[in-house]
């Protein structure tokens, strides 16, 4: 299927292995380590829904490339040597302001029970992996210095400073200061890494000298100490342009994207391309050669707001598994070209309503259920393929749209018991279903009811009222009758939905016509004006209470 297929995903994977077989590096690289996709993350706080799209589009060309048969993995490494250099809004600035400057690996977590500051925000996220049906090997960038994974690259990079100054020059059209050099040192006495400025390499006896400044960043204040150390094994780390350049050769990366913010003109993505080429001598992966950059992939926005980690705005990539499905979340992220814009706004809009209807159409698609033209059936079943998170099910589930579940929980006052018998009702299924299938529905109604609380707008919000609404008393003695007509073909028979919605019509038409009817029922039933479709939200409710309140008696 992936050797055919016109899907992003499958495209990337042809291409790298292309690639790969034609470059005898990237060759020896594979055959030693396999096709690595690799991503990395500084966990400077609560890690956004945004950081999310690269993680799935790394996930889904690895699979991919799986499917081409490919030794493939995913690896998401944690940029943990990072110094802390933005304080988070939601941190206690008393407890946390001294350690402003120091790698967020060295920094206390916030909550008890993990290793570190960096170790506490970046579990939150990679907890939720097996959810988003995340296949991914984690590492720490910290981890990899401490056990001197980088050292044949530092030695490199100091024995090049002239060349990297060089290629900072001819990109930014500046030089980046005469005496700094491609490496930041810990402060053996403070233990800060954003402060310092290594100034002499000493390549006979391998150590750099330099002083812990003062002034050297606005965010942090160095302690003014100066002395000489040892590049390798933890004791700093290359400057993160550099170290980018480096990861590629010293992981056996093929494949990493990032957002397209570093992907500009003289931006991080640019200068890594050019350090990796001209002084390691090693290919940058896809979606960069030797020769280009590439383009990355675009912001994952809400209300069109790109979302900060550092400024505290946006959705948590954890919070945000709390309330909307992941599989569906995935689904959203693999079924979206990367080079496309998503704003997702969950809150007070209809979006997530609209993007199970598009997962459930995908379903159908995929089971032959809906047809459609060849070509979109190939390309909707291979989004299914790729976001589906566990084992594909060998059958249709039993599909309900989230807006008939919210509907549903909410006429019951969300009592999921009820809601199973009703949407068995509605929906005609057999009284007796699978495990799987009634896990099916239950996972459908919990969405349902996390949608009305979290992000409904107030208009798909109702309350059938167990008293008789006030609002009753402005609709007319016409629209009262004309309740009173479906109150008494109710009372004869069961009507399925079809039949109820013929009814219902038939009773408008004769009466007061169909807007002044459904008015009238929504106000007698929930006190609005406005409500769900109505006949499907009449079978929900009992039919001797509808009798009794159209007939205005409860």
């Amino acid at each position: 299927m992936a050797e055919e297929s016109l899907f992003w995903a499958d495209q990337i994977a042809r291409i790298v292995k292309e690639r790969v077989d034609q470059d005898p590096k990237l060759k020896k690289i594979v055959k030693d380590r396999g096709y690595i996709c690799y991503d990395e993350k500084t966990p400077s706080g609560h890690i956004h829904i945004g950081s999310g799209r690269g993680w799935i589009i790394h996930d889904t060309v690895a699979k991919a490339m799986r499917d081409l048969g490919l030794n493939a993995r995913f690896v998401l490494s944690s940029d943990d040597y990072d110094p802390f250099d933005k304080f988070p809004s939601y941190l206690d600035r008393s407890k946390y302001e001294k350690y402003l400057g120091v790698p967020f690996r060295n920094i206390p977590s916030p909550e008890p029970g993990y290793e570190s500051y960096a170790d506490y925000y970046f579990t939150e996220v990679t907890s939720k992996f097996e959810e988003f049906g995340i296949e991914a090997e984690l590492e720490s960038t910290g981890q990899r210095y401490i056990n001197g994974d980088f050292n044949w690259a530092i030695k490199i990079a100091l024995d090049n400073a002239d060349k990297i100054r060089e290629i900072y020059k001819r990109i930014y059209g500046k030089s980046i200061g005469a005496e700094k050099l491609p490496f930041n040192p810990i402060c053996e006495k403070c233990g800060k890494i954003g402060t310092t400025l290594a100034y002499e390499w000493d390549p006979d006896r391998e150590v750099v000298k330099y002083k812990c400044v003062e002034d050297l960043v606005p965010w942090a204040k160095g302690c003014g100490y100066e002395g000489e150390i040892s590049p390798y094994d933890g004791n700093g780390k290359l400057p993160w342009k550099v170290e980018w350049a480096a990861k590629w050769p010293t992981v056996g990366v093929v494949f990493e994207t990032a957002g397209k913010d570093h992907f500009t003109k003289k931006g991080s993505r640019e200068v890594a391309v050019a350090i990796a080429n001209e002084v390691y001598d090693f290919p940058p992966p896809y979606p960069s050669s030797r020769t280009s950059i590439g383009k990355g992939y675009e912001f994952f926005t809400v209300g069109g707001r790109k979302m900060s980690t550092s400024k505290g705005r946006g959705v948590w990539f954890a919070d945000i598994a709390e309330k909307v499905p992941p599989k569906i979340l995935r689904y959203l992220l693999v079924r979206t070209r990367p080079r496309a814009v998503i704003d997702f706004d969950p809150y007070q809009t209809n979006k997530i309503l609209l993007l199970y209807d598009n997962y459930d159409k995908t379903e159908r698609i995929y089971f032959g259920v809906e047809k459609v033209n060849e070509r979109e059936r190939a390309q909707e079943k291979r989004i299914y393929e790729l976001s589906y998170v566990g084992k594909i099910p060998s059958k249709l589930p039993p599909q309900l749209p989230l807006g008939e579940a919210a509907m549903i929980v909410q006429s019951v006052n969300f009592d999921k018991e009820k809601a199973l018998k009703i949407v068995k009702k509605i929906r005609k299924l057999p009284e007796k279903l699978s495990t799987e299938d009634i896990a099916y529905l239950n996972d459908r109604l919990d969405s349902a009811i996390k949608w009305v609380e979290e992000f409904a707008p107030e208009e798909y919000k109702f309350v059938v009222q167990e008293k008789m609404p006030e609002a009753v008393k402005k609709i007319s003695e016409e629209q009262k009758e004309a309740l009173k007509l479906l109150a008494d073909q109710l009372s004869k028979k069961e009507f399925t939905k079809e039949e109820l919605e013929e009814e219902i019509y038939r009773i408008a038409k004769e009466t007061v016509g169909s807007r002044k009817f459904f008015e009238a029922s929504y106000i007698a039933l929930i006190g609005k004006t406005h409500g769900p479709r109505l006949a499907p939200f009449l079978l929900t409710l009992n039919r001797e209470f509808l009798v009794r309140r159209f007939r205005l008696e409860q």
